[in-house]
């Protein structure tokens, strides 16, 4: 009878050996692909260093002639926080809106699922380029429509008032990977939640809003956060476009690091904005995971 006892707890061993073996790969990649990377980050940015010379330790100046003497620092703080504002919000609407399309029975939803997936695979690169061909100031398409219906022409990508929300809406048009994720909630939402709803005479929308919403809650958090990471992180519309242009409203932080960096050899320097956009990347995940309790539903309604 002891022996049977002891079946269990030896098998539940057995399984928690295997378990950590199989995260034995999860755990070396995060500590050599962001640990150690993150650690050597935070020293170089304590360094004076150009990347050709030895580099000579000077403790936190960097970060206090960064947020001391640094003409572009609240620009740049500024225009990513915006930019991430408007990407963030505007690709969640999109996304979700597409998604919730392209889960009806339509004809050739294949097709058209694949059409808004696209852009999300193309190169970056050849996608702003296109862009900046529609926002061109005097035959862009966009303009050209805006004469047709009498309105005056819009300088997107010269004007510091318009810039950042042209900017936002290719990263908007790019979220064909939010849609494909949101697409796989929609279609894992049990359809006796709908019709139970629908006995009970609740219409589209609050069968979207009391069911659709809650049951996909855990992917509207991940998407979220996915697009927030990623929106704080952009660079190529600044290097392809606009330069940082015009004046400091397109010079996203990443941008400023990457001309402190490769363009004024400032590695030292370019290591501490790198991590001050880590901080700031991680205060807002770090609200995120805190305040989702709240919001954040487990089959049957019940909150995280």
């Amino acid at each position: 009878m002891e022996n049977i006892k002891k079946l269990p707890k030896r098998r539940y061993r057995s399984e928690q050996r295997v378990a950590y073996i199989c995260l034995i790969p999860a755990f070396l990649g995060l500590i050599f692909l962001t640990y150690l990377p993150l650690l050597g980050v935070l020293g170089i940015s304590m360094t004076n260093w150009s990347g050709l010379t030895k580099p000579e330790f000077i403790g936190f100046d960097n970060y206090i002639k960064l947020f001391t003497t640094d003409p572009y620092i609240k620009d740049s703080i500024l225009a990513t926080l915006y930019f991430s504002f408007l990407s963030v919000i505007g690709s969640m609407i999109y996304s979700l809106f597409i998604a919730l399309l392209l889960n009806r029975k339509i004809p050739a939803r294949g097709f058209f699922r694949a059409v808004f997936y696209v852009p999300f695979v193309l190169p970056s690169v050849a996608i702003y380029v296109g862009w900046s061909w529609l926002y061109e100031a005097n035959f862009g398409f966009f303009n050209y429509l805006l004469s047709e219906i009498g309105l005056k022409k819009i300088l997107f990508i010269a004007d510091s008032d318009y810039i950042v929300p042209s900017l936002s809406l290719i990263a908007v048009w790019l979220s064909g990977n939010l849609i494909v994720i949101f697409l796989a909630g929609l279609q894992n939402v049990p359809s006796i939640y709908y019709e139970a709803a629908e006995i009970d005479g609740a219409n589209g929308w609050k069968r979207f809003w009391h069911v659709t919403v809650p049951s996909i809650s855990p992917i509207i958090f991940y998407n979220l956060l996915l697009s927030l990471i990623a929106n704080f992180q952009v660079v190529t519309p600044s290097l392809v476009l606009t330069n940082g242009g015009p004046g400091n409203a397109s010079r996203f932080m990443t941008y400023l690091m990457y001309d402190q960096a490769f363009v004024n050899n400032r590695l030292g320097y370019a290591g501490a904005t790198t991590f001050i956009i880590f901080i700031i990347i991680a205060i807002f995940t770090t609200i995120l995971f805190k305040t989702s309790n709240r919001w954040i539903f487990q089959e049957g309604g019940d909150e995280k």
